[in-house]
């Protein structure tokens, strides 16, 4: 995202009880690249209150972005403090709720917190500051320019040493006519104190002492707790249920069937439980019994979907979604690399399961959910519920991890929907079988590559035929891949080409959507070329962004392909090299080194990962050495560090064992004994560096996982000489001799 200023923007001053401050903004923003677009946004940032100051002293700042665990409570507070030069110590951070009128878009994903705040929230504390040195000046009657802030909420006249609080200038700040926020002067880099610096989460005590905090901890007066069942197979609706019985049992208030429809309209069918403390749900749960009518989706299956693929995959694709040069003439005669890769359904798996509490009276509907797309779920429950937007209060409750999961707000719209049936606060927890047997997966996706290089080992062509699900010429959610991906522009001869087939398994964005899978499979492929032209992998990589050629412009009205920045790429590709040592030192037997890079999300990472693999075939990372460019500062080194290892842990988590079956059309995993999470003896140490660059920054929850699991194969591969394929790592013997 990215933002422009003209007239219209302006800030807003007013005063609140007892002699204080409040400050709002009003900002437009703009989407700047596809990435961005995947993602709901508010064309408008309408006036909003970021800054509240009180006559006694206190000063709180608004976080308004949903809190999933990728730092924002934090981070995005912190521009706010900086250019309202006061001591982060001394701060009140406060959680907003979902009120995209006051505080424009409201959203966790796609790594858009930071492009999209980075400017206007440091403006919004910029103004705040000016504010308090009018009020200051106008008090001494002296010069604006005589005064000036001191970093402690205080504005001090220099020349007589002279200083006010701001708490004491409140009132008068709230009478005066704010300055211009499109010319309001800002620091400059060289006077952060708190960008840039390590700072805990807000969030951090909390967290630790185990205080309620999560949407999973909410408890509201008159509660009852309410269980949701649906079918395996996705959509089917409810044929007959043991309600009557349900109903008898001890504790139990309510049960009802619940008719939905489909899982594009969020509500999909089932039969709720309404009950007076959670075990008691739980019990009833166990004890209904459910007969589920056919549905068509139970004709599909995992095993299907790849052998449908690889029919594909042998004939023409359906159409072309890329192409520069001439691809398939340019591997005619050509010694030419082929090879076809495949990758499963993954689901989100975030330990807190999905949950939410919701309140229906009076035509109004009141909820508290741990969502990352609270305007998506007020717009979800308004059309199922028959009520007006308006009439939807939503506080945004941290969550306990999204990973885009939490962009579908199936588990509100259902919350919404209970609470509406039985008139009172309805608290609904989903079980971890819920949460695996009914995500929104990560598609599985299927390539047959062919690449060739010319005698001096340069590449030369490339060609993807890529199949994944859709019908016409969309693709499913999160199943398309876009045009300008690397080596897109890269290669002379570039094509990119689909086919697709109907899904009836629901889909959505997992951690660096799209991206986490096309790196695995493009970067691996890249690997098999290089070491096809005998070229190290990394100088070949280094030849291959020093080719960039940018096809024309398209004609029309379509969107311009985003390439990647080849140089600030070479950058984190030289860096990386650097920190791991690539080529310097002797490996043992079995001891291997993989390296890969990905542009997502606007951010550019290159990674290494050492990797031994015992003769038995028993795997261990050993090290991964990763390097990021995310533009000119790391607003929070402490929470980068987080995301970035976080990402990259996620990543092997995903590649050494996770996968999604689908068999007559429901999920065949159930929970963590086989869908396992990464464990703590098998964390490898992640060395993490950022190359600074000269532009505005960008987010860091996504762009570091893509390019950890083609590392990893890659390594595999140098140590073994095994080339990995498909996905998950389990499936593969790694035993060597």
């Amino acid at each position: 995202m990215t933002k422009t200023l003209d007239r219209r923007d302006f800030l807003r001053v007013s005063g609140i009880a007892g002699g204080g401050l409040l400050i709002g903004t009003t900002l437009q923003f703009r989407a700047r690249d596809a990435q961005a677009s995947e993602l709901p946004t508010d064309a408008d940032f309408a006036p909003n209150a970021f800054i509240k100051i009180a006559a006694d002293g206190k000063i709180t700042i608004i976080a308004k972005n949903p809190e999933v665990g990728q730092g924002v409570k934090t981070s995005m507070p912190q521009l706010i403090a900086e250019e309202l030069d006061v001591a982060w110590d001394s701060l009140i951070i406060e959680q907003a709720d979902s009120d995209p009128a006051k505080y424009g878009p409201q959203v966790a994903g796609g790594s858009t917190a930071t492009p999209t705040n980075w400017e206007p929230l440091r403006r919004a504390g910029a103004v705040g500051r000016a504010l308090m040195i009018s009020a200051a000046a106008q008090t001494w009657n002296v010069p604006e320019a005589e005064c000036a802030t001191m970093g402690d909420a205080t504005v001090q006249h220099r020349p007589t040493q002279r200083s006010l609080r701001y708490a004491e200038l409140a009132a008068k700040a709230a009478t005066l006519t704010a300055p211009d926020a499109a010319t309001v002067r800002m620091k400059a880099a060289s006077e952060y104190r708190i960008i840039g610096k390590p700072i805990p989460g807000v969030d951090n005590p909390k967290i630790v002492r185990g205080q309620p905090l999560f949407g999973i901890d909410v408890t509201v007066p008159g509660m009852l707790h309410a269980q949701y069942v649906k079918a395996p197979v996705f959509g089917a609706r409810v044929a007959s249920a043991n309600l009557d019985e349900i109903k008898r049992m001890r504790g139990v208030r309510d049960a009802f069937v619940i008719e939905g429809g489909t899982q594009l309209a969020g509500l999909l069918p089932g039969v709720a439980i309404v009950a007076d403390s959670y075990w008691n749900s739980r019990v009833a749960r166990n004890a209904l019994k459910v007969t589920w009518a056919e549905h068509p989706t139970a004709q599909q299956s995992s095993a299907a979907f790849r052998t449908k693929a690889t029919e594909f995959l042998a004939t023409e694709p359906q159409r072309t979604l890329f192409a520069m040069g001439d691809a398939p003439a340019a591997l005619q005669g050509a010694s030419v690399v082929q090879a076809e890769y495949e990758y499963p359904f993954l689901a989100h798996a975030s330990l807190e399961p999905m949950n939410c509490t919701a309140h229906f009276v009076d035509g109004k509907l009141e909820v508290w959910a741990p969502t990352q797309n609270p305007q998506s779920g007020r717009a979800l429950c308004a059309n199922t519920l028959g009520i007006d937007q308006a009439n939807i209060t939503i506080h945004m409750v941290r969550g306990g991890g999204g990973f885009g999961r939490r962009l579908n707000n199936d588990y509100m719209v259902e919350a919404a929907a209970i609470a509406k049936q039985v008139a009172v606060p309805v608290k609904l927890v989903w079980t971890r079988e819920d949460d695996i047997k009914h995500d929104f997966y990560r598609p599985a996706g299927y390539h047959k590559l062919r690449g060739a290089v010319d005698a001096q080992g340069k590449l030369v062509a490339w060609d993807n035929h890529f199949v994944s699900f859709g019908e016409g010429n969309g693709f499913a959610p999160a199943a398309g891949i876009g045009g300008s991906e690397f080596p897109a522009g890269f290669v002379p001869n570039f094509r990119l080409a689909t086919s697709t087939m109907p899904l009836g398994v629901p889909t959505g964005f997992l951690r660096a959507p799209t991206s986490n899978a096309i790196a695995f499979v493009y970067q691996s492929f890249i690997d098999e070329l290089a070491h096809a032209a005998k070229k190290d992998p990394v100088e070949f990589r280094r030849e291959m962004l020093a080719q960039f050629a940018p096809p024309p412009p398209p004609t029309g009205n379509g969107p311009r392909p985003v390439f990647m920045d080849a140089a600030r790429m070479r950058g984190v590709l030289d860096l990386v090299a650097e920190m791991s040592g690539w080529g310097t030192k002797p490996l043992p037997r079995g001891t291997g080194m993989g390296v890969a890079f990905h542009f997502s999300h606007r951010g550019y990472f290159a990674e290494v990962v050492q990797a031994t693999v015992a003769r038995n075939g028993t795997l261990t990372v050993d090290k991964v050495w990763v390097a990021g460019d995310v533009g000119s500062v790391i607003i929070n080194p402490s929470g980068a560090l987080n995301q970035v290892r976080g990402s990259v842990l996620d990543g092997i988590s995903e590649a050494l064992a996770q996968e999604i079956t689908i068999e007559a059309g429901a999920t065949k995993q159930s929970n963590f004994n086989d869908f396992p999470l990464l464990r703590m003896r098998g964390v490898p140490p992640v060395e993490v560096q950022f190359k600074i660059s000269d532009v505005p920054p960008t987010g860091m929850g996504e762009p570091a996982l893509p390019p950890v699991i083609p590392a990893l194969t890659n390594a595999i591969f140098a140590a073994t000489g095994k080339r990995i394929r498909s996905l998950p790592l389990n499936k593969h013997d790694l035993r060597w001799s």
